[in-house]
């Protein structure tokens, strides 16, 4: 709430009891009942959950992203293999176009009707596209059907998608104590990087046993079609868990933290038109931060596989195992990521990630591009640990931004507007760079680019580390935590 200019002291000693009452509206006394005591048990639950199922999404999303070559010769027959890839990444893209109007019909949806109905909602859609492309005619059997029917069921995983990580990460910062959102928050990306770690293991590990010719024939098909089991699986995982602590204190109108909460939690909960209208410049900073994170996340995580492979003439078995070996390192190293993001605060986190892809991204792609194993793995895990500070962040840093009311709509919005632009359509921008200049150094400057973009969003906003959700009650571990809150902020007795 805009404060005003501070009142002349004379104004304050003529009228002492009204600038005492505008104090206390100011700045409420914080009651016992206004905290939320986290449940450990309950808090490791959600996150399970909601990592796991959001493990399960990008396992569905990355197996398309590791099949493009296959993807490409099945549903895209041409003379030409840069045409065929090209329409592959295109196709890929395709799905981050609705990726936005998901993002706009579940965000809203997940702050009127709840969290988790919402978050179960986009697990059973992915499984059904995910499924569904697994039992497609291909290109030879029914002719231009074929890339339609594909098209159509991308999009529906696309749309499902858009609801998925503003969801998620909503859900793990609103079941998190305020001292270790980062921690906890970044199991969710812990989550991403198993789901694209078993998706490029089994494409890898299918590809090596059944060769290139029996995967085009039908090989294919086996990473789609085991999608449906572990929808049903993430679907259970969810359902079996209670909304966030935040989202029912917010239903019950019990959160009394200040004023501009409370008058955002009744005006503007699921509005899409008072999420552009109001929140406009965090949901800009949120583009912002999500376009450079983007970027340089599907640049390494899915578009290096096809690079390898294309640019050096590495098998696409060789390429993905690279890839499978540095994401793997990731995972060990994400959590304390987490854990000092919530000691030293986001942005140094954040800002040493863009900094180093800026400053990096150049000397890594010249490793690579010498083509030895020591090479591409030296310069692979020069982006990942860039990456890795972005990853282990973000996930925490963004539900911060936007209020509990508005926050998955919010969240939803700006990340999936920001992902459509800039990061589903990385391989393709990157693929189609490298072709029309000849130069294989192409994503290096891409990447450094975006990283340039995200340093100066992340100078732009605020810490948020260790700090109460904007709307929410103050979140702790303890009964001990909580009394002492209490205690620090009840006003000094005068005698």
């Amino acid at each position: 709430m805009d404060k005003g200019p501070e009142p002349s002291p004379e104004a304050v000693s003529r009228h002492p009891t009204l600038f005492r009452a505008i104090r206390r509206r100011r700045n409420p006394r914080l009651r016992r009942s206004d905290i939320t005591v986290t449940d450990e048990r309950a808090v490791r639950r959600a996150v399970k959950a909601a990592s796991l199922g959001n493990a399960m999404e990008w396992f569905d999303f990355g197996i398309y992203a590791y099949l493009a070559g296959t993807i490409g010769r099945v549903f895209f027959p041409s003379g030409s293999e840069t045409a065929q890839l090209l329409s592959s990444f295109a196709t890929f893209a395709v799905a981050f176009l609705v990726r936005p109007l998901g993002g706009m019909v579940f965000g809203p949806m997940g702050d009127k009707v709840g969290r988790k109905k919402v978050l179960a909602l986009t697990m059973i859609l992915m499984a059904i596209g995910t499924a569904a492309i697994g039992l497609l005619p291909t290109y030879a059997a029914v002719g231009f059907w074929s890339p339609l029917l594909l098209i159509l069921f991308r999009l529906l995983q696309g749309f499902s998608t858009g609801g998925e990580y503003g969801g998620a990460s909503t859900f793990i910062a609103e079941y998190a104590p305020d001292k270790r959102r980062g921690y906890f928050g970044s199991f969710l990306e812990l989550g991403t990087l198993a789901g694209y770690t078993g998706a490029a293991g089994l494409v890898t590990a299918l590809t090596a046993w059944l060769g290139t010719g029996a995967m085009d024939a039908w090989g294919w098909r086996i990473p789609f079609l085991v999608a449906g089991p572990l929808g049903i699986v993430g679907l259970y995982l969810r359902l079996k868990l209670d909304d966030t602590p935040a989202y029912l204190k917010l239903g019950e109108g019990n959160v009394h933290i200040n004023e501009a909460a409370n008058s955002v939690e009744t005006t503007a909960r699921g509005d899409l038109l008072r999420i552009f209208r109001q929140h406009w410049r965090p949901l800009i900073l949120c583009i912002a931060l999500v376009g450079a994170y983007n970027v340089t996340d599907y640049m390494l995580l899915s578009y290096m596989p096809t690079y390898l492979s294309d640019e050096l003439h590495y098998t696409e078995t060789h390429g993905l195992l690279i890839l499978v070996a540095t994401m793997a390192l990731l995972m060990l190293i994400i959590n304390q990521v987490g854990r000092l993001n919530d000691r030293y605060g986001r942005k140094p986190l954040l800002m040493t990630g863009m900094l180093g892809f800026f400053l990096l991204s150049a000397p890594a792609f010249l490793l690579v591009r010498q083509g030895s194993l020591l090479g591409v793995s030296a310069g692979m895990l020069m982006l990942g640990l860039s990456l890795v500070c972005l990853l282990g962040t973000m996930s925490a840093a963004l539900p911060a931004m936007f209020p509990t009311s508005v926050r998955y709509g919010s969240l939803s919005v700006g990340y999936n507007l920001s992902a459509s632009l800039f990061g589903g359509t990385t391989p393709l921008v990157i693929t189609a760079l490298i072709g029309a200049t000849g130069s294989d150094m192409m994503p290096a400057y891409y990447a450094m680019a975006a990283a340039l973009v995200g340093v100066v969003a992340v100078a732009c906003m605020k810490e948020t580390a260790q700090q109460p959700l904007e709307g929410s009650p103050p979140s702790v571990q303890t009964e001990k935590e909580a009394a002492d809150m209490v205690e620090a902020r009840a006003p000094t007795p005068k005698f």
